[in-house]
């Protein structure tokens, strides 16, 4: 399953690709990297609809379905580790860009998300452990804009997920602000 965007051009990496090259930089004679941080863009897959993507740079240990969180300012993410009540913007790793790498990241669609125990389709998320999510409450934590599509290892397309994927249908998630 990879995105194709719907509004490509000339110099934007596919959403699955990971560059080394900042925003706005030239990477050829006469090129410059048409993608900026921040930037949001549309995309199609033919298992998973359509979707919606900001282009950010990355960071280390991440993993594909990974929950991260992100300042569109500075184009800066963080594996969320599930700090309570902040409202902090979330988006989910489509590829693997390091700390000195760029890529897109799903906020908008159904996208595949590391989770852990059981989900169901319909089922409401909260953090679980670094970058993961759960069906079950934790107080502070729950994700908004965001509900399972998917049991966990359910088939998209002609791909078995993993027990430890679902589809989550997103729409530009957040973490629950202060509740008290």
């Amino acid at each position: 399953m990879a995105f194709v965007l719907q509004s490509n051009v000339l110099g934007v990496p596919t959403t699955t690709d990971v560059t080394a090259i900042a925003p706005g930089t030239s990477n050829l004679p006469g090129v410059v990297l048409e993608a900026q941080l921040g930037e949001i863009r549309q995309g199609w897959d033919t298992a998973l609809g359509s979707g919606e993507f900001i282009y950010l740079k990355g960071v280390a240990s991440l993993a594909v379905g990974d929950v991260v969180s992100f300042n569109a300012y500075t184009g800066a993410t963080t594996r969320w580790a599930g700090t309570a009540n902040t409202g902090v913007p979330l988006a989910v790793a489509v590829s693997t860009p390091t700390s000195s790498q760029y890529g897109w990241f799903q906020v908008g669609g159904n996208a595949i998300v590391t989770c852990s125990g059981t989900v169901a389709a319909g089922d409401a998320a909260f953090f679980s452990a670094t970058a993961a999510l759960k069906t079950a409450a934790v107080a502070g934590k729950q994700v908004l804009n965001i509900v399972a599509a998917s049991a966990n290892g359910a088939t998209v397309g002609t791909t078995a997920l993993a027990s430890t994927q679902a589809v989550y249908t997103l729409n530009r998630p957040f973490v629950q602000g202060q509740i008290t």
